[in-house]
């Protein structure tokens, strides 16, 4: 428990930190509920023009969107930013001199403000449900999505972790983050089910790592991917946590040995 306590202080002081801007959260529920909202009316409009992926009903998609919006209030918190900021700041000459393992530090600090924005999800999910009807799955479903959710939270902080690594050697990465932001948005399934992309392009999709942040786990919590089919998804899933950790290991290892300080 002792070697935990260095990476349980980095995440008290992350929730301690992002807890005091409590009107910028307050921001975030009032924006996530409005834009539910707005998600209602667009998919009840599109059913009522027939254009809709085959087999989900109007309540399924609600569902799906609004369950979409409340993971993206822990999915878009990314710890590893700080990376950059650190290698421009020179701060990360310091972290590095320190006697604990650095991105199980950075983890920490981000699952520290998860913690916070997770706690959004309640009263989030309470005005949504004023506004819109959400299936509520069974218990068992609930649990594996859960589950899948977890893997897809690891899936994601390596994603982050990969693209923010890359400052070792370009010294910024925003440009980077951005394109990458708007291909992971729409095709990890959080805009759009990944059902409605046809073909050999739709096999494609399903079968990179973004796949496994959002839509694995909401395609659970939906019903279209049914318990017999849980251990395949569950299994896709760890594989790409598995892949996606090994990459970030590789990388740090690489970055370590040449870090180049701008400032400090």
């Amino acid at each position: 428990m002792s070697a935990l306590a260095p990476y349980l202080e980095y995440a008290r002081k992350a929730f301690a930190r992002e807890a005091t801007y409590r009107i910028e959260l307050l921001a975030e529920v009032g924006s996530l509920v409005l834009r539910v909202y707005l998600l209602r009316s667009l998919w009840t409009a599109l059913y009522a023009r027939n254009v809709a992926p085959m087999g989900l009903p109007l309540h399924s998609m609600i569902t799906y969107a609004t369950v979409a919006m409340l993971m993206s209030l822990v999915l878009e918190v990314d710890g590893t930013r700080v990376i950059r900021e650190k290698l421009r700041e020179g701060g990360i000459a310091l972290d590095l001199m320190k006697p604990i393992v650095v991105p199980f530090a950075y983890f920490s600090d981000g699952f520290g403000q998860t913690l916070v924005h997770a706690l959004a999800i309640v009263p989030s999910l309470v005005f949504s449900l004023l506004l819109v009807h959400i299936d509520v799955p069974s218990a068992a479903t609930l649990a594996v999505f859960l589950l899948s959710f977890a893997l897809g939270y690891g899936v994601n902080f390596f994603v982050n972790f990969l693209l923010n690594g890359v400052a070792f050697w370009t010294l910024e990465t925003f440009g980077l983050q951005l394109i990458v932001r708007w291909i992971s948005d729409l095709l990890s399934g959080q805009i759009l089910p990944l059902a409605f992309f046809p073909g050999w392009f739709g096999r494609a999709v399903f079968a990179l790592p973004f796949a496994a942040i959002y839509s694995t786990p909401l395609l659970i919590y939906i019903g279209i991917i049914p318990p017999r089919q849980w251990a395949n998804a569950l299994v896709v899933q760890s594989a790409w946590l598995a892949v996606t950790a090994a990459a970030s290991y590789l990388l740090w290892r690489a970055a370590a040995r040449r870090v180049v300080v701008q400032g400090g």
